[in-house]
């Protein structure tokens, strides 16, 4: 591991590797960095050459930002401590799914590696966080999901949700409103032609009309 790093540089890894998830096959590029953290694309260039000299990232101009072995060691333990909070947060504390990210990101920066292995065993070593994200191990390897988007689900099958893309409160309260939640069984009844809207049906035998923007962001498996 690298010398202790500032809030701010550990900020600039963890939004690279969340944008490396999107696109693993490309390095990310200024623009999608400054749009991932609302700065200017001038501020994140400074803060990319200071992260390169601590060998944290890969940077070539025009050419996009990798992280290196280092980097990318130091941005799991941050996603792995997020959402290690998280989790503590709604199973112990007893916050709401939509109330936590903005907590968890305060206590992530916590550098005590023996607080947070305390936590995990704490909390008996769980693999998922309340939004059905994978939790990095103490060895940073992470547990592959088998989920697809509702969005392209097939009609008629049983389903459960595993996980959401979108974590803003705004989209985890409108989930609560439709009793929408990990865990929630449901059937695609039908997808609309005309703007991919899909009709649902809830185990309660609940039927619901949800948006493709919304379907899009709900990840599910089959039952």
């Amino acid at each position: 591991m690298s010398a202790m790093l500032s809030l701010t540089e550990e900020d600039y890894l963890k939004a690279i590797y969340h944008l490396s998830e999107l696109a693993p096959e490309r390095g990310i590029s200024t623009n999608e960095i400054a749009r991932k953290i609302d700065l200017s694309a001038a501020s994140v260039s400074d803060m990319l050459k200071k992260l390169a000299q601590k060998d944290l990232i890969h940077y070539v101009k025009y050419q996009g930002v990798t992280l290196t072995e280092m980097g990318r060691q130091q941005a799991l333990y941050l996603v792995r401590k997020h959402r290690l909070w998280e989790t503590f947060l709604v199973d112990k504390l007893h916050f709401s799914w939509d109330e936590v990210h903005e907590i968890a990101e305060q206590l992530e920066h916590i550098q005590s590696r023996t607080l947070i292995e305390r936590l995990d065993a704490f909390l008996d070593y769980p693999s998922f966080d309340p939004h059905g994200d994978p939790i990095p191990n103490q060895k940073g390897e992470i547990i592959a999901q088998n989920r697809i988007s509702l969005k392209n689900a097939p009609l008629s099958q049983p389903l459960q949700v595993i996980a959401v893309e979108e974590t803003s409160p705004l989209f985890l309260k409108h989930l609560n409103k439709l009793r929408i939640q990990i865990g929630t069984a449901l059937r695609v009844l039908d997808r609309s032609a005309y703007d991919e809207s899909l009709e649902i049906v809830l185990s309660e035998d609940k039927v619901l009309m949800i948006s493709k923007d919304v379907a899009e962001n709900i990840y599910v498996a089959r039952q």
